[in-house]
């Protein structure tokens, strides 16, 4: 989709960017673009690493056996 674009697309592309937002603002949102991509990448790596279910809790109590109480017959 990209790969059709020519330096006169491109040119327009940013000439238009540079009116419609000014020369000021553009910078900033570079780099909150950048930012962005930055935390983004270092969330995927760290997501790959399986976290335990039961992080920062308490063990479930291990249960008692059922004992059956028996009846005497009288």
């Amino acid at each position: 989709m990209f790969g059709r674009l020519g330096w006169m697309e491109i040119l327009v592309i940013v000439l238009l960017l540079v009116i419609l937002f000014g020369h000021a603002k553009i910078p900033g949102m570079m780099k909150n673009l950048a930012n962005g991509l930055k935390i983004f990448k270092k969330e995927i790596k760290t997501d790959k690493k399986p976290e335990p279910e039961n992080k920062g809790s308490k063990p479930a109590p291990k249960k008692k056996p059922a004992v059956r109480r028996v009846q005497k017959k009288k």
